[in-house]
């Protein structure tokens, strides 16, 4: 037996695996919907708690959508300003004068960093913080970022979905900007390789410890909250929303689906910009060791890159070897795609998508051994020591 026709039949067994054994991760089956008929005789009350820096223009339309929400319980917004130099709190605070809704959000001035926090943790912590000093004890806090537009029933949609199936945590992936070239190349293979690492079926089920959360956009019942700890149990994280959601799991069931029904509002554009969003986090991801970099550099060679020289270079059943695993990898993609409305021959380019994400990964680890890990809003927030 050659060392292609080896190769290509180990990577065509990875993916047989990933197809059928990893939770039908790329099925992308777990969505928001089916939601409807549920009555309340007392609508639970929800606070939306939003941290913002320098989104002036995006935060008007964030505000709006949650104004514009059909919720019939208590449902008010605290927009948390995190050192804003562009008038984020003053646009937000015209955007809701403009409904006649001024009552509805109340807007904070950030405090200064404290040493061991990352910025988006501490302006959430500020706002959790404040509701509970000001006497409000509510049944949910939905915290949400300032680039995420919501549809009108999102909030309902979310309550009526943590009170029937009695979760502590139902969080929503943002459906993400994907018009141009460069995110319809990247975007839908991001939420793809979040999935394989998190199936969404296996953060469902209360009897397995895998735990997830998309950030842009996650619900909580306050008591659970409180009792793993609060916000302070993770101000340190970069990938805050599973280590937030890791807390929760052990209070309760929770869910994360994908949804048209929160949006992120902000265009990615080109390669740069998607590549510092993925740098961001990618290496947190591996636990910041070299180890673990080499391991998964070397491994996405393997699973994607392997088949299409396989395929091209080598004959017989080592070619079709590779050609089935080449074959494979483009059909686990194409759930995505067509939720993202973008041409399935992009699942072809799978192998050329994941070499670009090896390289966002090699460039993470680069950025926090030069002291600018996890970059943020002008900060560098990576904890290089792994915490």
């Amino acid at each position: 037996m050659t060392p292609a026709v080896i190769l290509g039949g180990l990577a065509v067994a990875v993916w047989l695996y990933l197809l059928i054994g990893r939770g039908g991760f790329w099925l992308a089956r777990e969505r928001d919907g089916g939601e409807g008929g549920f009555q309340a005789a007392h609508w639970p009350s929800v606070v939306a708690v939003m941290p913002a820096r320098n989104e002036a223009d995006v935060i008007a339309q964030s505000v709006q959508s949650l104004l514009r929400q059909d919720y019939a319980g208590s449902f008010r917004i605290v927009l948390v300003d995190d050192g804003s130099t562009d008038g984020t709190a003053e646009t937000a605070a015209r955007a809701a004068e403009a409904l006649d809704m001024r009552d509805r959000l109340e807007v904070l001035a950030g405090a200064a960093l404290p040493s061991g926090w990352t910025g988006k943790l501490w302006a959430l912590q500020q706002g959790v913080q404040h509701v509970a000093l000001s006497g409000a004890r509510p049944d949910y806090i939905l915290l949400t970022d300032a680039d995420i537009g919501h549809a009108p029933d999102n909030v309902r949609s979310l309550v009526v979905r943590a009170e029937r199936e009695q979760r502590v945590l139902v969080s929503l992936m943002a459906e993400l900007f994907c018009r141009s070239w460069a995110e319809s190349f990247l975007i839908p293979a991001f939420v793809f390789f979040f999935q394989m690492l998190y199936p969404f079926r296996w953060v469902a089920q209360r009897r397995r410890r895998t735990a997830a959360a998309a950030g842009g956009c996650v619900l909580v019942r306050r008591e659970a909250l409180e009792r793993a700890g609060g916000i302070a149990a993770v101000r340190s994280e970069i990938i805050d929303d599973c280590a937030l959601a890791r807390r929760l799991k052990g209070q309760g069931a929770i869910w994360l689906g994908l949804t048209r029904r929160a949006r992120s509002l902000r265009p990615y554009g080109g390669f740069a910009e998607i590549g510092r969003m993925v740098s961001r986090s990618a290496y947190a991801q591996l636990d910041y060791s070299p180890l673990l970099l080499l391991g998964t550099v070397v491994g996405m060679g393997w699973i994607y890159l392997a088949p299409p020289a396989i395929t091209f270079l080598a004959t017989g059943p080592a070619r079709w070897l590779g050609l089935a695993a080449w074959l494979a990898m483009a059909l686990a993609l194409q759930p995505m795609l067509r939720f993202y409305r973008v041409s399935p021959l992009w699942g072809l380019a799978m192998p050329a998508i994941a070499f670009v994400y090896a390289l966002f990964t090699i460039n993470s680890a680069l950025q926090v051994w030069r002291g600018r890990g996890g970059m943020w809003k002008g900060r560098a927030q990576a904890m290089t020591g792994g915490t």
